[in-house]
């Protein structure tokens, strides 16, 4: 199965994340997707979107911490 990247399509609209220019993965909020949902790994309230539990993510502290600390 091929995959395709944002890149591979000439598409550099990073609109849909939360820092757009930063290192996070985590989704922007919006009123279709609310960011009302605590991480799954350290509790903490409000801090991912539907977008972002379907995907498996964990907050950006989370997943600093498990990635080396950036």
């Amino acid at each position: 199965m091929a995959r395709y990247y944002m890149d591979d399509c000439g598409d550099d609209d990073r609109s849909m994340f939360a820092d757009p220019g930063g290192k996070s993965a985590l989704r922007a909020a919006s009123k279709r997707n609310p960011r009302n949902l605590p991480c799954p790994t350290c509790g903490t309230p409000n801090v991912l979107t539907p977008a972002d539990r379907a995907r498996g993510y964990q907050c950006d502290s989370c997943a600093d911490r498990d990635e080396g600390g950036y």
